[in-house]
C-alpha cells in the first residue's frame, strides 16, 4: 500500500504553518519506509497534485481547518470530493490551474478530475487561533496539537496498513 502524507499550509502566516510543521516532524522521525512519502506541499497546491500522480492508495493531508472549535482542536474527517462538471465556472477552472493555490478542496477535486484521488482520503485538520501576523510562528495551542495530529496519522496508517493485509 502507497501511502502519501502531505502537509499544506503556508510557514509565514502563523498556525497555518501548521500542515507543513507536520510534515516537517513526520520527515524529522520517518519510520515508515518505502510504502510512505512524506511532502511539504506548502501553498503550492499543483505540486500536490503532481506527485499524486505518482499513484496513491491512500492521502493524508494536514492543514488548519476552520470548524468552530477551540485552537488547537483536531479534526479528523474523510471528505467527499465532488466530481469537476463539464459546465464549471470560468473562476473555478482558473483557481484550479493556478499553481498556488491551497485550499485542499480544490486540489483534491482536480486530482479527481485527472484520476490520480487515491480511494481514501483523509484530512487531519487543526482549529487555528489565527494567523495575522505576518512571520508569526504557530501559536501554543497549535504547537501543542501537532503531537496530537502526529498521532491520529501513525494510527491511520497502521490501520489502513492492517486492512491491507487482509484485503483479499
Amino acid at each position: 500500500m502507497k501511502i502519501l502524507v502531505a502537509g499544506v499550509g503556508n510557514v509565514l502566516r502563523g498556525d497555518d504553518g501548521f500542515g507543513v510543521s507536520v510534515a516537517q516532524k513526520l520527515l524529522e522521525t520517518n519510520h515508515y519506509g518505502s510504502e510512505v512519502t512524506i511532502f511539504e506541499a506548502g501553498i503550492a497546491g499543483i505540486a500536490l497534485v503532481q506527485e499524486l500522480m505518482s499513484g496513491y492508495d491512500l492521502l493524508i493531508i494536514a492543514d488548519t481547518m476552520h470548524r468552530g472549535g477551540a485552537p488547537g482542536t483536531i479534526y479528523v474527517i474523510e471528505p467527499e470530493v465532488p466530481e469537476l462538471e463539464e459546465k464549471v465556472s470560468y473562476d473555478l477552472h482558473q483557481s484550479l490551474a493556478d499553481a498556488h493555490y491551497s485550499d485542499p478542496a480544490k486540489v483534491l477535486i482536480l486530482a479527481k478530475a485527472l484520476d490520480v484521488l487515491p480511494p481514501r482520503v483523509f484530512m487531519i485538520g487543526c482549529e487555528p487561533a489565527g494567523y495575522d501576523e505576518l512571520g508569526a510562528d504557530l501559536s501554543p495551542h497549535v504547537k501543542r496539537a501537532v503531537a496530537v495530529a502526529l498521532e491520529k496519522i501513525e494510527s491511520l496508517i497502521k490501520s489502513s496498513a492492517h486492512q491491507a493485509d487482509y484485503a483479499p
